[in-house]
């Protein structure tokens, strides 16, 4: 069914209706169909209120949260179709309120204005987003543990400025992006205390002569506070920025991974296998195996960005208080969350099930480089000889094993011992890969024990709710 919407729905100030291009144009039930819901909770609550104190009767609120009910089953059965003439949703359920309760209908927007409706409907939006996506960061996470315990043991190249530099345990490499998300998880908590606040009794911009009682609305909905200030309430946008400035960072750790996962599937590295799963092959070429979902959550992260700039736009030159701006902060907010979750959600499944570490190529890797030079290094500082002055001689043996197409572990012992007598016999154990990761033993570095350390707090960190 769609609620039938008188043509006017302004005051007798306005003696014709809008030009049906404007109302088009003007209309925003398209994308804030999306806050139903939580314009149904928050009228709820301001009903209630209403009765608390006197405003109208207890009758009168029954008769009220029964409408809205009604209108919330059904929505949800697909009989509620609000159309481009409801304008958008907080007219839509209030002309479908009063087709269903009668005059009463025409008392729920006593002592409330659109402006600190959409503000709170919009709070309680993002406060259910923002829940939804820690959780999903959990799970990503967890994602990300079950492959590091899988290959604590498992070395890798690690890289500076994508050149090779010091072999890692690919554990290690993987609990960074775990610090990441823990930051993420961290930042949208502390973002959601500033979401959690009602902007409900606001009014236009200036509150209301009617005796509401905010508090109490506020805690009906679960808010931890409300708004000091009437103007900043129906205007702040603060938060919306927040959390897609937030987002921006989510997808900026879920691109850099991405595009490693892009260069580790390549022939050239061939350090993981993807799975059909989670890849596609190309329309001409048979033996292609392409990394789809990493492109996609890399493509994707620019969209979010955008999002955040618009949203920068158009708030800085906004005066005081509601502007009919403010009714663009939706589209790009909605979209930034359903990008983020189904990244997220894309990440986690490659994770999961959508690659295999090869490990005999990684294995291989790594000892056919020169990633274990610094080693060198510290092994001649370690016996006394001053680390500049072995920076510079291994700096000089590097130069002559590329000359003569050797590797470090190729030079003889005697080879050794004529660059300088300090070396013995033990280099070659403290330039094997396996040594040369577990010798990092600092606090966060990627020896084996620190590893095993980080993983076992990382799972510790996981239990925590807030």
């Amino acid at each position: 069914m769609s609620s039938a919407t008188p043509k006017k729905t302004w005051s007798q100030r306005f003696e014709s209706a809008l030009h049906p291009a404007i109302a088009a144009f003007n209309a925003s039930i398209s994308f804030d169909i999306e806050l139903l819901e939580y314009d149904l909770l928050g009228s709820e609550a301001h009903a209630k209120m209403l009765a608390k104190t006197g405003i109208i009767t207890t009758a009168e609120a029954e008769q009220l949260t029964q409408g809205l009910a009604q209108i919330r089953q059904e929505y949800r059965e697909g009989q509620f179709l609000p159309t481009i003439d409801d304008e958008d949703v907080h007219f839509a359920v209030e002309h479908r309120l009063i087709e269903l309760v009668g005059d009463v209908g025409k008392k729920l927007h006593t002592a409330r204005s659109r402006n600190d409706q959409v503000g709170t409907d919009i709070r309680l939006y993002l406060r259910a987003q923002i829940d939804t996506i820690r959780e999903q960061l959990r799970v990503f996470q967890q994602a990300l543990l079950d492959q590091a315990e899988r290959h604590v043991d498992t070395v890798i190249p690690g890289y500076t400025h994508l050149q090779r530099a010091q072999p890692l345990s690919l554990a290690h490499h993987l609990l960074a992006y775990v610090e990441m998300a823990q930051r993420d998880w961290e930042r949208l908590g502390d973002i959601r205390h500033r979401v959690n606040v009602s902007p409900l009794g606001c009014g236009a911009l200036a509150g209301t002569p009617f005796p509401i009682d905010r508090a109490y609305s506020a805690e009906l909905l679960r808010f931890e506070g409300v708004y000091r200030n009437s103007l900043d309430g129906v205007s702040d946008r603060d938060f919306a920025i927040e959390f897609t400035a937030a987002a921006s960072l989510i997808n900026v750790h879920l691109s850099r991974l991405a595009e490693e996962v892009i260069l580790w599937a390549s022939a050239e590295f061939g350090f993981v296998t993807l799975t059909d799963t989670c890849s596609t092959g190309s329309s001409i070429m048979p033996q292609k195996k392409n990394p789809d979902v990493p492109e996609l959550v890399r493509g994707k992260t620019g969209r979010v960005f955008g999002h955040l700039q618009s949203l920068l736009v158009m708030m800085k030159g906004l005066p005081m208080a509601y502007n009919k701006d403010l009714q663009e902060d939706k589209e790009p907010l909605f979209d930034t969350v359903k990008t983020v979750q189904g990244c997220l959600q894309a990440m986690t499944i490659l994770l999961q099930e959508g690659l295999e570490f090869q490990t005999d190529r990684l294995a291989q890797t790594v000892t056919t480089d020169f990633s274990n030079a610094t080693d060198v290094a510290d092994y001649l500082a370690a016996k006394g000889v001053p680390f500049r002055e072995a920076y510079n001689l291994v700096g000089k043996v590097v130069r002559q094993c590329l000359a003569s197409q050797k590797l470090l572990k190729d030079l003889s012992l005697e080879e050794w011992q004529a660059l300088h007598p300090a070396f013995e016999s033990d280099i070659y154990e403290a330039i094997a890969p396996q040594q040369v990761v577990a010798a990092r033993n600092s606090y966060g570095g990627t020896g084996f024990e620190q590893v095993r350390m980080a993983l076992s707090e990382a799972k510790k960190r996981l239990l925590v709710a807030e």
